[in-house]
């Protein structure tokens, strides 16, 4: 190509020159931007028709008539509520009973009149109300028995004996007491009581409680020493000869009278190796 065509040549014909341009790589490169401009333009006229079609398809639906179907709406009868019933009143408040007058009772005892410090209330009082372990005010109890006239108006009332002199008490009033109270009988039996005789006689280590029961008469004697265990290794001989050696106690109480009673003590030996 000559010199002064090149400046005004186009520069697909500057690529195919000296080439073979009827090859179809030339036609194509050359009618490129019609092909694309006939493309586009073919585009366009698909999508406006079919946005035509869609306009003229939702105006004919449109023009429908629209049908109703018709509605009846009926009354409902709805179910009366049922109030639920009213809460039971609360229950009267608990009042107590009336207090009854009671006479606290006293043990009849024997003593001499110059003895009496307050003499027992006459019988005429005693008709119409309880007897108790302490005194009260209150109605008179109309319900009651009339005491029973025993002394025929002479003013004495015999001591109740017992059916049995010799019955012997599981359960006091007042309990037996070691004279000097409960830390003198401790020391007693900590003093005169041999702690060495389960190791004397070969017992294993450990700790063993004795639990021996005596009696105590009205006199203030122990008898029938017995023990409720048997550990063996002389233990039990051992606490009842330290009880059976004591000094005499102060007797039970019951019903204002000295009686006999039953005393268990227990008694602890302790083995230690050496």
């Amino acid at each position: 190509m000559d010199a002064n065509k090149i400046l005004s040549a186009d520069i697909l014909d500057l690529v195919f020159e000296g080439r073979n341009k009827d090859y179809g790589a030339y036609e194509l490169r050359k009618t490129y931007n019609k092909r694309i401009g006939r493309a586009l333009l073919i585009t366009a006229v698909i999508a406006l028709l079919a946005l035509v079609g869609s306009l003229l398809a939702t105006a004919k639906k449109g023009a429908k008539k629209i049908k109703t179907q018709e509605v009846t709406i009926q009354n409902l009868k709805t179910e009366e509520k049922k109030e639920p019933p009213p809460p039971p009143p609360p229950p009267p408040p608990k009042q107590e009973p009336p207090k009854v007058e009671m006479k606290q009772f006293t043990p009849p005892v024997i003593k001499k009149d110059e003895e009496v410090e307050k003499p027992p209330p006459p019988q005429e009082e005693l008709k119409d109300v309880k007897i108790d372990v302490k005194d009260q005010e209150g109605i008179k109890d109309v319900g009651i028995v009339t005491p029973t006239v025993i002394d025929e108006g002479k003013g004495v009332v015999e001591e109740k004996k017992e059916d049995d002199e010799n019955k012997i008490f599981d359960k006091v009033e007042i309990e037996a007491g070691f004279p000097g109270g409960d830390a003198k009988w401790k020391r007693y039996l900590e003093s005169n009581c041999n702690g060495q005789v389960a190791t004397d006689n070969g017992a294993p280590e450990g700790t063993y409680t004795t639990l021996i029961q005596f009696v105590v008469d009205k006199e203030g004697n122990i008898s029938d020493v017995r023990s409720l265990t048997n550990h063996g290794y002389g233990m039990e001989e051992e606490a009842m000869r330290v009880i059976k050696k004591g000094p005499r106690w102060t007797p039970a109480v019951q019903n204002g009278r000295q009686v006999k009673a039953y005393r268990k003590q227990p008694i602890t030996f302790q083995v230690t190796g050496e």
